[in-house]
């Protein structure tokens, strides 16, 4: 099945005059929850509905439990995850200190083999 998309007008501001130009924008067509991914990867193994549901529940345990180790989590073929901080900037690394830190973030980085798979999605434009 194609991702659908649809063309989204922006008006750019910072040029004079503005100016309006058209993006593609995904339609996303739903989403997948916990269940459906444990019923999906039961479907396609040996393991049943609840194995998977509760494979799945300690994995995202263990990636919260490695993050707040200060570690990179890199798992094979799905991509890696790490924590990045915001903050307040200092004159002096001496004044540096938990109290500047204002927010944790987790970036995650898609494996390269999850990019190669997903290079052969297709487009249907909606009208």
């Amino acid at each position: 099945m194609a991702v659908q998309f649809k063309m989204v007008a922006k008006q750019n501001n910072l040029v004079s005059p503005p100016e309006v130009k058209y993006y593609p924008c995904a339609v996303h067509q739903g989403e997948t929850n916990l269940d459906m991914l444990a019923s999906f990867i039961a479907d396609s193994s040996t393991m049943s509905r609840a194995d998977c549901y509760g494979v799945i529940m300690a994995l995202t345990e263990a990636i919260s439990y490695a993050l707040k180790q200060g570690q990179i989590v890199r798992i094979d073929n799905l991509g890696t995850f790490q924590l990045t901080l915001q903050g307040t900037a200092a004159d002096d690394p001496e004044a540096l200190g938990k109290s500047t830190i204002k927010d944790t973030r987790i970036v995650y980085r898609p494996a390269a083999s999850l990019k190669r798979d997903l290079k052969t999605i297709t487009f249907k434009r909606m009208r």
